[in-house]
């Protein structure tokens, strides 16, 4: 969608990476600059890395040149070749203006740091004055609860407009979840049937046979709830779910998005519509797992779940009576991400086909990229006989990566693939009530075998 929006007359001019040092500078959106580079869809732009270590030019040049490796072009070398550190502490507002003032603009902030600092530093660049242009670009979470979420956006509403802040999902970026949109309004086949009176039920699933993989200073305090449910799933949810947009621009894109939002709710109680569960010891592939409780890092009396699990209502025409269960889960057997349609059965099978149907289901796989369909068809040897079958393609290999199709968006000012405000707040109100039923014990936290699916199904939403 970006590549062929419009570039903003003040787009932006350098890219200010504080907490440049960290992990995910390095490991995802240096790398993603990469591959928007390469492309060919970003012009050169200053490249300045900041954090409070004693970095020096020639050390952090090989720190992108390391994650640049792979790719290549005159804008690759250019940005490479122009690059360089600035030391500061960004909770200073003087030192955080100053860095700002060295910097060509417009310029784009990228907060690579920990959202508390993050705050800190918001705080006192409302206190110093931002520069003119300026964009904010914030990694979730955005908040802790629907008050901080109210308070963050306020106070970056005081330093740009809203079409200035991006906050970055890197789901929105996926090119399956992209071609979620193409798939959806582009096909005859699916969208008159997109409705509660078709379809049966819809799952969005993210489980991962990773486990805590030394994450423990942001996992434990965060949780599979809002590192994933609250966040990634939601946006996933949303791009699913609501009607049609008239255009891909970002205000009707993003104004259904918030629309199916605002009509979304728990399922039940929360002992009903929610499940917490975290791994225990087991094995995945020749690899042997601790149980969560013991990873290093971690505190028990946390009870921090690696596993959360969510039936949702969207109180609409199209949704009626359509559960929506969202779940994501860490340290399982296999890897499973993927988007599933359920359609509801057929009325009638003529007398004489036999055996049940299986479900015609609709799945939309998000690593590897593919699009598969289950169907029912007759039995090979045995033309009365049912069974299931799929037909399937893969999806073409994405030309960015999900982080260089984000900040696609950034430099040229097209805040399409970004979070707005106002759905931030409507994803922590939808969950407002499993935190605070987890948190006051009336969920409880089961437990499962590290490399296993998982606990077993509830009887009344079984496994897909």
């Amino acid at each position: 969608m970006s590549e062929h929006a419009p570039v903003a007359p003040d787009a932006v001019q350098t890219l200010l990476i504080l907490g440049g040092t960290g992990d995910l500078a390095s490991r995802l959106l240096l790398p993603g600059l990469a591959s928007l580079l390469a492309a060919g869809r970003a012009e050169p732009l200053q490249l300045v890395g900041s954090g409070t270590e004693d970095w020096d030019d020639e050390r952090w040049r090989a720190v992108v040149a390391g994650a640049f490796a792979g790719a290549e072009g005159d804008a690759v070398d250019a940005v490479l070749a122009g690059t360089r550190y600035a030391r500061a502490d960004v909770t200073d507002g003087a030192q955080l203006r100053a860095l700002l003032d060295g910097c060509d603009g417009p310029v784009a902030v990228y907060f690579a740091l920990p959202p508390t600092v993050t705050v800190r530093a918001c705080e006192e660049l409302r206190r110093t004055g931002a520069p003119g242009g300026l964009r904010l670009v914030l990694e979730k979470p955005f908040g802790t609860d629907l008050a901080s979420a109210r308070r963050l956006n306020a106070l970056v509403a005081d330093l740009v407009p809203e079409e200035h802040v991006h906050r970055v999902d890197h789901f929105l970026g996926m090119s399956t979840v992209l071609n979620t949109l193409g798939v959806r309004f582009a096909n005859r086949i699916f969208e008159p049937l997109w409705s509660s009176a078709h379809v049966e039920r819809v799952d969005v699933i993210f489980d991962e046979d990773l486990a805590l993989e030394g994450r423990a200073g942001y996992y434990d305090a965060a949780g599979a709830l809002v590192d994933m449910i609250q966040s990634h799933l939601l946006q996933v949810m949303a791009l699913l779910g609501m009607d049609a947009p008239a255009t891909l621009g970002e205000r009707d894109l993003r104004d259904r998005k918030a629309e199916l939002l605002r009509a979304t709710r728990l399922a039940g109680e929360p002992v009903e519509a929610s499940r917490r569960a975290r791994y225990g010891a087991g094995r995945i592939g020749d690899r042997e797992l601790p149980a969560y409780a013991d990873e290093e890092g971690v505190d028990p009396e946390r009870g921090t779940e690696t596993l959360a699990e969510v039936v949702l209502a969207v109180d609409s025409w199209r949704w009626a009576g359509v559960p929506f269960r969202l779940r994501s889960g860490k340290g399982l057997g296999r890897n499973r991400q993927e988007a599933v349609v359920t359609f509801r059965p057929v009325p009638h099978v003529p007398t004489g086909l036999l055996g049940t149907p299986p479900p015609t289901r609709l799945r939309l796989s998000f690593s590897p990229d593919a699009l598969a369909l289950d169907l029912a068809v007759n039995s090979e040897g045995s033309p009365y006989d049912l069974e299931g079958a799929q037909l399937s393609t893969e999806l073409g290999d994405p030309q960015l990566l999900p982080y260089g199709e984000v900040l696609a968006g950034v430099l040229s000012g097209d805040p399409t693939l970004s979070v707005r405000g106002d759905t931030v707040e409507e994803c922590w109100r939808i969950l407002e009530p499993v935190i605070a039923a987890w948190r006051a014990g009336e969920v409880p936290l089961e437990e499962y075998p590290a490399g296993s699916d998982g606990p077993a199904p509830r009887g009344g939403f079984p496994a897909v």
